[in-house]
């Protein structure tokens, strides 16, 4: 991307939808994004709608991902004709860096008898690698869809892995990976927030450690987060996710108090667990994205073509 500096004078988001139309752009964007993102972005979602988006996507030629690096690339694997771009291409992820591909070849190598489920949070090497991919929202469906009698290695999320293998009695082997910010919330100082607020509802995400878990009313993908929220009658909810999901949640469920779940040493915040990956993609940014179609996400034939098929079979499913 070129370092020339925006007309600090000029309006952001008018500036956004020009581009948008000058390049035949769409966005997309991550619950966990900044709420300004969100607002602009044309459609948002969790990771499996986006994945869901960016397949049926049939008149843009530029796609802008808010987002991280695994769900850009997840775009572009999707449509390798069109032109990906990411506002930052650092913002990454720790859960995929902790499942680089060659590690998992290894492993793989070790085990050829094991069938591989990747969660989608890896990168586009580590997917090519896999049998099938899944989501927080479709793991338990796709889990249940391989045969009784094949092992399974489970990567890169341990804590949602554990948490399927709760839930469906289904052995798996799972990869040690953990994402930053689903491991800091602090189980002393949730249950201080309960105990000062009974009528609140506790939760969580399962990418959440299992001594978190086991205190939600509730565990779901983002996306069934936000629809308990506003389904479920209770007037306040304690939320164990990434709080960029409360600008939406707020949105939809209007009258409800929402309280982002506490990390270690926080007491009791209402933001207080951000990813700094997500958050590194903002407005500014955008413009000059979208100017400059750059930084856009590229990739091999080979790695993009092994990729597809374990994606296309999930989202067969």
């Amino acid at each position: 991307m070129t370092d020339i500096a925006i007309d600090p004078t000029l309006d952001l988001f008018d500036e956004i939808e020009r581009l948008k139309k000058e390049r035949k752009a769409i966005v997309l964007a991550h619950y966990y994004q900044d709420p300004d993102i969100q607002d602009v972005a044309d459609h948002l979602g969790d990771s499996l709608e986006l994945a869901r988006r960016a397949r049926d996507e049939e008149n843009a030629e530029v796609i802008l991902f808010c987002g991280v690096h695994f769900m850009a690339e997840t775009a572009k694997i999707l449509n390798p004709e069109k032109t990906v771009i990411l506002p930052d291409l650092d913002a990454g992820c720790s859960l995929a860096d902790s499942c680089p591909g060659d590690q998992l070849r290894a492993w793989r190598e070790q085990h050829p008898d094991h069938y591989i489920i990747s969660y989608i949070n890896c990168s586009a090497e580590t997917k090519a690698l896999s049998d099938i991919i899944c989501t927080s929202s479709n793991a338990e469906k796709i889990l249940r869809s391989v045969p009784e009698d094949r092992p399974i290695l489970f990567a890169p999320d341990r804590n949602l892995g554990q948490w399927l293998i709760k839930k469906t009695g289904r052995e798996m082997d799972l990869w040690p990976g953990t994402c930053m910010v689903h491991v800091t919330f602090s189980e002393r100082n949730i249950l201080s927030l309960k105990a000062q607020n009974p009528q609140s509802k506790f939760i969580a995400h399962p990418e959440c450690e299992d001594h978190i878990l086991r205190h939600a009313d509730y565990i779901g993908s983002t996306t069934n987060l936000l629809r308990f929220v506003q389904e479920d009658p209770a007037p306040s909810f304690i939320v164990g996710t990434e709080t960029g999901i409360l600008h939406a949640m707020s949105k939809a469920a209007p009258g409800k108090e929402l309280i982002g779940a506490p990390v270690e040493d926080s007491g009791s915040c209402s933001a207080c667990s951000e990813c700094p990956h997500m958050k590194l993609n903002t407005p500014e940014k955008m413009v000059l994205a979208l100017r400059d179609l750059e930084p856009r996400i590229e990739l091999s034939d080979g790695i993009r073509e092994q990729a597809l098929l374990p994606l296309q079979r999930m989202l067969a499913l």
